[in-house]
């Protein structure tokens, strides 16, 4: 008999969470039948789409969404074995029963001296929105400027170190002077503290006197109503996130984006990385390559603990992270 932990959404979010949000319960999970899994989470992920989708998909009672690199313990199914890892999108739990089809094994070739913990991150789903939405969305073409924001985040750093490789000029902006060394540290061309600038529009004019080509939007708000009047003439934005956003009590108005888009005539398109499922090996070989070859980088802010999930949580919510956040059991 296996007792697995559980974090579930005790009450939906006003505003920032609290950890008063949570509940931290036990499960009693039952033996195995044939063709199932047990598995034993290891590294747990804490990302900003848990903010808007737990308000949309989940009923306060609910165990909180998320996904996890876990370790086969016992397995009656062939097709894998005890001490496998997988990555699967099962919640905040210690452990949980499968029976093999809503989780992946690691690729055959992840080399024994890269973390698993790689597999949530810059060669997991974050990465992967990198590689399509630049690729698929974006359609950056060599000799072009990308400016990304929340760039030193899971998401954006993988973004602008990807455009390098591409041969794209990369533009920055991070919450934090030691985000912004880090920027320049894995090759941003220009990076700048948007908290500290005294005017955000000057500071992404000076990084590109001649604008944008691509904007890899993950933040919204105020910071895209202002880049989205510097993008060049049929310049393509891809709306990833609205980070700034997801914690509002009262929606923010604005931006009216009709004239930039009309005079520019750019094109702007919102996208979710499931959309490329079908190509998920395609990039998990292409970031993992490169991650191998030293032409991708990585940082990650790793808690310690179960039972601090959510301040995990909270703390990426807040911007507290460099690179992916992971949680450590």
């Amino acid at each position: 008999m296996v007792i697995a932990k559980v974090w579930v959404l005790k009450k939906h979010f006003d505003g920032l969470p609290k950890t008063s949000d949570f509940d931290l319960k036990t499960i009693e999970l039952p033996n195995l039948k044939d063709g199932e899994l047990l598995l034993e989470s290891v590294f747990l992920s804490v990302d900003p789409y848990m903010r808007p989708y737990s308000q949309r998909d989940m009923k306060e009672g609910d165990i909180m969404i998320g996904t996890q690199v876990a370790r086969i313990v016992e397995s009656k199914n062939p097709a894998f074995t005890v001490g496998a890892f997988v990555v699967g999108s099962k919640g905040w739990r210690t452990h949980f029963i499968s029976d093999g089809k809503d989780v992946q094994l690691l690729p055959s070739n992840w080399p024994e001296s890269l973390p698993k913990s790689l597999a949530l991150g810059t060669v997991g789903m974050p990465g992967l929105t990198a590689y399509f939405g630049l690729l698929e969305v974006c359609k950056m073409k060599p000799g072009e400027t990308v400016l990304v924001n929340a760039a030193a985040g899971a998401v954006g750093s993988v973004v602008g170190q990807l455009a390098k490789i591409g041969g794209c000029k990369v533009v920055g902006c991070a919450g934090s002077d030691d985000k912004v060394a880090y920027l320049k540290k894995i090759g941003f061309d220009e990076a700048f503290n948007y908290k500290t600038v005294k005017s955000l529009e000057e500071a992404l004019r000076k990084a590109s006197p001649d604008g944008y080509d691509c904007f890899f939007d993950n933040v919204g708000g105020e910071f895209a109503s202002i880049a989205i009047n510097q993008m060049k003439k049929y310049g393509r934005i891809a709306v990833c996130g609205a980070i700034s956003q997801y914690n509002d009590s009262v929606p923010q108005k604005g931006p009216y984006v009709q004239f930039p888009m009309i005079f520019k005539e750019l094109r702007m398109e919102g996208f979710i990385v499931s959309r490329w499922s079908d190509r998920r090996k395609e990039g998990l070989q292409a970031l993992l390559k490169w991650v191998v070859e030293g032409k991708v980088k990585y940082h990650e802010h790793v808690t310690e603990g179960f039972e601090n999930m959510p301040m995990a949580f909270i703390g990426m919510l807040k911007g507290e992270n460099l690179g992916k956040a992971i949680v450590k059991l």
